[in-house]
């Protein structure tokens, strides 16, 4: 009888095992016990930088939460994997994610044509097993819409609304000519259609365009697309693209004495387009940093009255988390601060209190209900997250930014641009 009773409750802890490991929960030698979150991201190639550095903010926050004895006894476990920002990895990383590593949720993902493409798994795999991802690095609009946008929950405000924002700016201070440098893919062509619709709402027009491929680096000639543009006699250009790219623009066109506005969304990671910039202007005696604008979705690094940037910069000092080397290859110099580790750092801190809300038995049927009924969130940002069961966005705010001696600050308005 008591090897009976034995039995039955060893049966009972394996069964309950294999339920815990199915949720992304498990126990280990190394955690009392773990939930764990599946990132694909670029960590290698011309964007990496925006991978690590979201990683790091993001880890920046869950150590914190760690080191407090995580989320009712279960710490965070942050499972990464390198897309170097293009779709196919990203596609065998999201099911190695869900299929292999049992994980609780997907985070943290960047890029529109990486993003876009694995869309359709979360809708397939809705037929077993809900999988959701959570505040992607991107502003595009598929994630946003239907069919897909019920199993993404987005935090930051789109690129519709950053550019509008941009727009309106520029024909603010008499700006009207707008030429447009872009990716040519999902990504920059969702910016394209985006400067489209604003200009004509502000008054403007869009008077030249020039493309360039995915991956480009800072070594690649921008001369013929700064020609293209120049022939459009614009006085203003609008970016849509990432960081090695659009500086190389940049540098071609101050070369070329193209020295209009211009102007880039979030996605660019401004500080490391900054840079280069700056690294290039020390060689050759010239200033390449002037008559520039950044469009971002979180608060400038510096205004560290906001209680959320305050404790960003206290957490990032503090633990200083890198990827593991197996994961970047290289050696990469990280910022010390960065509008996209403090996006890191917030979609973590809002990942935090979402889980917090779904109790200790942490169950992620409730994840999607329980996340639709937020409203008024203060995060610290002087700016309330609001979700609903038909707008899977929590923020719309946009801030827009200048370099001024060497580093990127707010343009001052009275209040951050919204839509």
């Amino acid at each position: 009888m008591v090897k009976t009773r034995r039995n039955s409750v060893t049966f009972c802890l394996f069964v309950v095992s294999i339920c815990l490991a199915s949720l992304g929960i498990c126990s280990g030698s190394g955690w009392a016990r773990e939930i764990r979150i599946g990132m694909s991201a670029a960590f290698t190639g011309p964007t990496r930088g925006l991978g690590i550095e979201l990683y790091r903010g993001s880890m920046a926050y869950f150590s914190h939460i760690n080191e407090q004895g995580g989320v009712f006894g279960h710490k965070i476990s942050l499972i990464a994997y390198d897309d170097g920002y293009n779709p196919v990895p990203t596609i065998r990383n999201t099911i190695r994610l869900v299929e292999e590593d049992d994980i609780f949720l997907l985070f943290d993902y960047v890029g529109t044509p990486t993003v876009t493409r694995m869309l359709p798994l979360l809708k397939i795999y809705s037929g077993w097993r809900e999988v959701l991802l959570f505040f992607p690095f991107t502003g595009a609009q598929p994630q946003r819409e239907r069919p897909y946008g019920e199993y993404v929950f987005n935090l930051r405000a789109s690129y519709h609304q950053e550019i509008d924002a941009l727009v309106a700016y520029l024909a603010s201070i008499g700006r009207n000519r707008i030429g447009v440098f872009y990716q040519i893919d999902a990504y920059g062509r969702s910016g394209w259609e985006a400067v489209q619709k604003s200009v004509a709402k502000h008054g403007a027009r869009m008077v030249g365009e020039a493309t360039y491929y995915r991956g480009t680096t800072y070594e690649t000639s921008m001369k013929s697309q700064v020609k293209v543009i120049r022939q459009s006699s614009p006085d203003s250009i609008i970016s849509i693209g990432a960081y090695e790219a659009c500086a190389a623009f940049i540098r071609d066109s101050r070369d070329a004495g193209l020295n209009v506005p211009i102007a880039n969304v979030s996605f660019v990671d401004s500080e490391n387009m900054l840079k280069l910039l700056i690294n290039t202007g020390e060689r050759t005696g010239k200033d390449y940093t002037s008559n520039l604008i950044n469009s971002q979705v979180v608060p400038s690094c510096e205004t560290t009255e906001l209680p959320a940037v305050a404790q960003y910069r206290e957490l990032m000092a503090k633990y200083d988390v890198m990827p593991p080397k197996s994961l970047i290859q290289q050696d990469y110099e990280p910022h010390k601060h960065s509008p996209v580790s403090l996006e890191g750092f917030l979609n973590a801190k809002l990942l935090v209190a979402i889980l917090e809300r779904l109790g200790p038995d942490l169950r992620p049927r409730n994840i999607k209900a329980t996340v639709e009924a937020i409203k008024g969130f203060d995060l610290g940002i002087n700016v309330p997250v609001n979700f609903d069961a038909d707008r899977h966005q929590g923020l719309d705010a946009v801030f827009l930014t200048t370099v001024d001696q060497g580093r990127f600050v707010p343009i001052p308005h009275p209040k951050p641009l919204e839509k």
